[in-house]
């Protein structure tokens, strides 16, 4: 069991005090994180808490998991590492374009 939570459902007005603060009744916080949108800045609705221990990280996912928070219920479960990401869009699978056999075209 790792130390890092994912906290889903969070309230879009959340902030990474208040998300410290609710944590840190169940043990000590190390750090934490509201992801947002990176064009716009809103919250996405979830982020990262990193808890000092992993016996504070587990007491923590057992007293806040189905909770609420500003209305949405959270969800709190160990974070998943991140995978990495692939290179570039996808591309265009390759093809020609049908057309008239011989490749010609009309010319009007």
């Amino acid at each position: 069991m790792g130390s890092k939570l994912y906290v889903g459902g969070l309230p879009y007005s959340a902030t990474e005090q208040q998300l410290t603060e609710t944590f840190g009744a169940h043990g000590t916080v190390a750090s934490a994180k509201i992801i947002s949108d990176k064009f716009t800045g809103q919250s996405r609705g979830f982020g990262f808490v990193e808890m000092s221990s992993d016996a504070e990280a587990q007491a923590a996912i057992t007293a806040l998991n189905g909770t609420e928070m500003g209305g949405r219920t959270l969800t709190v479960n160990e974070a998943k590492p991140q995978e990495p990401r692939s290179g570039g869009g996808g591309g265009y699978g390759g093809g020609g374009g049908g057309g008239r056999p011989g490749g010609k075209r009309d010319r009007w």
